[in-house]
């Protein structure tokens, strides 16, 4: 499938491969066909500001027309969620102990996990708000090990909350039977748990649905980045997460020329030929290695119309 038929884009791939050139890249070409688009840093390295030489920030900023950035601040959206988590808790906690438990709270924003929790609350938010003010979202995401814990978390939240609403069920079911009458037990713990469950069901469905989501791996001519994709795609499958589309990054242009050059040439035709036999399933877009670096909108706008040249020869 072309990548830019699809409303929302996931952008992977090793550290240092280009991804947020190919992700920003992808969003002008998009915002500049007339689509209103809205591009999306997880990446704790936030990129996508240096590129477009604007400061963003966790809400949107406009970057160009019909294009908007945001790049989630972890800082911000970990003490946002657990300020959430201390609301969810009003009321249900005797006001002796509330000092306690948000002790134990501010304690816990510095546990493994906090973080990626955070994160992925606020990008399962896009997801689900956003989709109704623009017509593409394009997510630039941190190294391909955080990418697939970000991709695979509404499969395995769903699992957790399932055993967290089962247990809390059979608590609720005792109290009514024993302590209550046999009357229903109001339990708000329970119905923030069922909202969370929908949240997370919502954006597995939106996650999953091929027709709405597309996955994209950029990767360069070299052996660790083709490996590293390889376990990548393989782990992906595992959670029916389907990578349709590569972008292989800086392959050297025929008129590069020199013995160094040459040399290098050689080497990388037969990981070029490696990435075609290997990746069959997928599409593979190839975008040559430039003269400069991607510093620039007139060199970006370059880049975009590479890709959208590319991915019409592909379509």
């Amino acid at each position: 499938m072309n990548i830019q038929e699809q409303k929302i884009i996931f952008v992977g791939g090793k550290g240092g491969v280009g991804k947020s050139t190919s992700s920003a890249a992808l969003a002008l070409a998009n915002a500049q066909a007339g689509s209103n688009t809205l591009v999306v840093s997880t990446d704790p390295a936030h990129n996508l500001g240096d590129i477009f030489h604007q400061s963003l920030s966790h809400e949107k900023t406009q970057l160009a027309n019909h294009l908007w950035g945001i790049e989630i601040d972890s800082a911000i959206e970990t003490k946002r969620y657990m300020n959430q988590v201390k609301g969810n808790l009003r009321g249900l906690v005797k006001s002796k102990m509330v000092e306690e438990v948000h002790r134990q709270i501010d304690l816990a924003i510095a546990s493994p996990g906090a973080e990626e929790a955070a994160l992925f609350d606020r990008l399962i938010t896009i997801l689900i708000e956003e989709q109704a003010h623009f017509d593409k979202i394009i997510f630039d995401t941190a190294p391909t090990g955080h990418t697939i814990r970000l991709l695979t978390l509404p499969e395995l939240m769903n699992v957790w909350i399932d055993g967290m609403l089962e247990k809390r069920q059979k608590i609720n079911d005792n109290y009514t039977q024993l302590l209550n009458d046999g009357e229903p037990v109001d339990d708000p713990i329970y119905h923030i748990l069922q909202q969370r469950k929908e949240k997370f069901s919502q954006a597995r469905d939106i996650i999953l649905d091929e027709d709405i989501t597309g996955f994209v791996f950029v990767l360069i001519p070299e052996r660790l980045p083709i490996i590293e994709t390889k376990h990548a795609i393989k782990q992906l499958n595992q959670f029916n997460l389907h990578v349709k589309n590569l972008i292989v990054n800086k392959v050297l242009p025929k008129e590069a020329d020199g013995q160094f050059l040459e040399k290098r040439r050689k080497i990388e035709v037969n990981y070029l030929r490696r990435i075609d036999e290997q990746f069959k399933d997928q599409s593979v877009l190839k975008v040559p290695l430039y003269e400069e670096d991607i510093s620039d909108l007139d060199r970006l706008n370059v880049f975009a119309e590479q890709l959208t040249s590319l991915n019409k020869t592909h379509a």
